[in-house]
């Protein structure tokens, strides 16, 4: 049986969902693409910032109704940012210990933003090693490490609940290609595409699902391939997506089409989107938009209609010292410019 504080910590935590109205869906066309409708879910809008909300939200309940969360339970994430952002806002709504297991070239507003909320920074030279950090932590703690990369895809519930892929379809529902032709969307621990791909077929919807993958991460060839044993020596340099081994929420079978996306490309795509929105989004964000304008020119070239769904995953103001820094760009991603000259828009 459910002890009082577990009970009043799981109506905290619905209230807090009760507070937030549904985010944004921010439409635009594109004159190099007639016919197309292009719409972005603003997932920036929640209380802390990023599509992130929704899945710390759900990695609570999930430890809570588990038995694996109560009072005195220190919560230990691997994350290289975002998340544990998210995860510290409901750590200090509940009144836990939190500690975020990150690299150390995390954007600085992010761990800005951990510690606002009250939450610590323990820092790891590479991305590979915030596994075994997070597990020793917690056993020394006696804490619950969260393993979103574990439990991202069985923490939320696909077929109702308002998930992600559920308010997409009902926003869309008075528009003008009400069922989406493609929904896009880049992968960090894979829980947000299993999400969207299981519920298009739940729906029984003609939806396509696109998984854009940066360079240095592994889930583009895992899905080409289905080799688990898959690894890469360093991280993704577009912070919050790409994964250095296969992820277990990461679900191959649910997604019709990968696209590898060069880190250039993400940025030229962050910088176009900025030019469109009048303002900035992240640089995950960018890689989307790079799988939307690849979706739209083959449904150009077959004279296709119809609507294409992505997220904004954050905002662009979270990274003012590394991807909207021009010199940070170049010492760590490259010259950018041919990737922003091939771009129609």
């Amino acid at each position: 049986m459910a002890d009082t504080w577990v009970r009043d910590a799981v109506n905290e935590i619905n209230a807090d969902f009760r507070r937030s109205a549904d985010t944004h869906l921010i439409r635009f066309s594109l004159k190099e693409f007639p016919g197309i409708h292009f719409y972005l879910k603003d997932e920036s809008t929640h209380p802390s910032g990023s599509l992130k909300h929704r899945l710390a939200r759900s990695l609570f309940l999930y430890g809570l109704s588990n038995g694996w969360i109560n009072q005195h339970t220190p919560v230990i994430e691997a994350s290289s940012g975002s998340t544990a952002v998210s995860e510290a806002y409901f750590a200090r709504l509940l009144g836990l210990p939190f500690i975020a297991v990150m690299p150390a070239s995390t954007a600085r507003r992010k761990t800005e933003q951990i510690n606002f909320y009250g939450g610590q920074c323990h820092f790891v030279a590479t991305s590979s090693e915030i596994y075994h950090q997070s597990a020793q932590l917690a056993r020394e703690q006696q804490g619950h490490y969260m393993d979103q990369f574990t439990y991202a895809e069985r923490a939320t519930d696909w077929r109702s609940n308002n998930n992600i892929a559920e308010s997409i379809f009902r926003q869309m529902q008075d528009e003008p290609y009400p069922v989406p032709h493609t929904l896009v969307m880049s992968a960090g621990t894979g829980g947000t595409s299993a999400t969207l791909g299981r519920y298009i077929r739940y729906r029984g919807a003609p939806t396509r699902l696109l998984v854009t993958d940066p360079e240095n991460s592994v889930f583009y060839d895992y899905w080409k391939h289905r080799d688990p044993g898959l690894t890469h020596p360093s991280g993704s340099r577009i912070e919050g997506i790409g994964r250095p081994r296969v992820e277990p929420s990461f679900l191959p079978d649910v997604i019709d089409e990968m696209l590898k996306v060069p880190d250039g490309a993400s940025l030229a795509g962050m910088y176009a989107l900025e030019k469109i929105l009048g303002r900035r989004v992240g640089p995950s964000t960018g890689t989307n938009f790079i799988g939307m304008l690849h979706v739209a020119e083959k449904m150009k070239a077959r004279g296709e209609r119809g609507s294409l769904v992505t997220l904004i995953c954050d905002s662009g103001e979270r990274y003012p010292d590394t991807y909207y820094n021009p010199e940070w760009v170049a010492e760590n991603i490259g010259d950018i410019s041919k990737f922003q000259s091939q771009l129609s828009c």
